[in-house]
């Protein structure tokens, strides 16, 4: 099963999220931490008050990741 195919069922916003988070794992992976932690946070920003599951999964990675930033 590929991973469209696991997504499907999804509601659009937790496949967003899940596209985006994989992106910025890649961009942090690449050496890029502190600009996938900045998008991170601007998506919590974003998703704070509308979508609380959706803003613990940036907030998780933000927690994550803020050991490679410089």
């Amino acid at each position: 099963m590929n991973a469209r195919a696991s997504r499907a069922g999804l509601p659009r916003i937790t496949q967003l999220t899940e596209v985006l988070l994989t992106s910025l794992e890649k961009l942090a992976t690449a050496g890029q931490a502190d600009a996938a932690c900045r998008l991170a946070g601007q998506a919590c920003a974003e998703l704070r008050q509308s979508d609380p599951a959706a803003w613990q999964r940036f907030n998780v990675f933000l927690h994550r990741m803020i050991k490679y930033v410089s």
